[in-house]
């Protein structure tokens, strides 16, 4: 498995990546926002079953769809689930102790199935999808609009830029006919 390393040449990569998707600004966000919303909302191994086919029903971006789940992924759970469930405890009023959700999402950690999800308990099951719907009101319409933003920007400096270049290309070509015209 390939490590990936956050440092500034990563973060620009992706970043290059999500800019220069092809579609509207409003279509590559409405994918991210989505993959993030069933990233929250969706226990990991089953996130891509439900992104993929909804990302074609509203029309968004898949890849947005699909790489936003990777909000919580195999190295992220480990944190993101149990706030997720201690959160949803005080939404809904009997809080859990982070104690007892790691202690009981252990078996969710080590295989992350419906199955051991649907073993925790109705109580924990509960904290946890409201929980991530919580999370999840939270990171969708923030990704939607930061998307949308930094597509949108980042189209408005590169029209910049290729009008700057066609202008110095104008500019070279003006200048050479006035050097041979004299």
């Amino acid at each position: 498995m390939r490590k990936i390393k956050l440092n500034k040449a990563t973060l620009l990569y992706y970043y290059v990546k999500l800019v220069k998707e092809k579609g509207s600004p409003e279509y590559i966000a409405k994918g991210w926002a989505l993959g993030i919303f069933v990233g929250m909302v969706v226990p990991i191994g089953f996130q891509m079953l439900i992104a993929i086919p909804l990302a074609f029903a509203i029309k968004g971006s898949k890849i947005g769809a699909t790489v936003g789940t990777f909000i919580t992924n195999h190295f992220t759970i480990i944190i993101v689930y149990p706030i997720q469930c201690w959160v949803g405890g005080y939404i809904l009023g009997s809080p859990l102790s982070i104690v007892k959700i790691k202690n009981e999402l252990g078996t969710l950690f080590k295989e992350p199935t419906f199955h051991s999800l649907f073993s925790l308990g109705g109580e924990l099951i509960a904290t946890f999808f409201v929980g991530g719907f919580f999370f999840a009101a939270i990171g969708t319409p923030i990704t939607y609009f930061l998307v949308k933003w930094l597509v949108i920007e980042h189209r408005k400096k590169a029209q910049i830029r290729k009008l700057r270049k066609a202008q110095k290309l104008k500019d070279k070509k003006d200048l050479k006919k006035q050097e041979l015209d004299q």
